[in-house]
C-alpha cells in the first residue's frame, strides 16, 4: 500500500474513531457502553499530537 492511501485509511478510521467515542451517553444506559477500536486507540496514543490535530481537524499538509 502507497503511503498516500496508507493516509487516507488512517483519516477514515479515526473519523469512525472519533464518532465512536465522542456520541453521547444514552439516559438510564451504562455509560461505558461504547465500543471502539482499541488498536486504532493504542496508535493514537503513539503518535504525535501534531498528527493526531492534523487527523482530527481533516487537514492534509501536502
Amino acid at each position: 500500500m502507497k503511503a498516500p492511501e496508507k493516509k487516507k485509511r488512517l483519516a477514515a478510521a479515526t473519523a469512525i474513531y472519533l464518532r465512536q467515542i465522542g456520541r453521547k451517553a444514552q439516559k438510564g444506559v451504562e455509560p461505558n457502553d461504547r465500543g471502539f477500536d482499541r488498536k486504532l486507540d493504542e496508535k493514537l496514543k503513539r503518535m504525535r499530537p501534531e498528527d493526531v490535530d492534523t487527523l482530527f481537524r481533516g487537514e492534509d499538509d501536502e
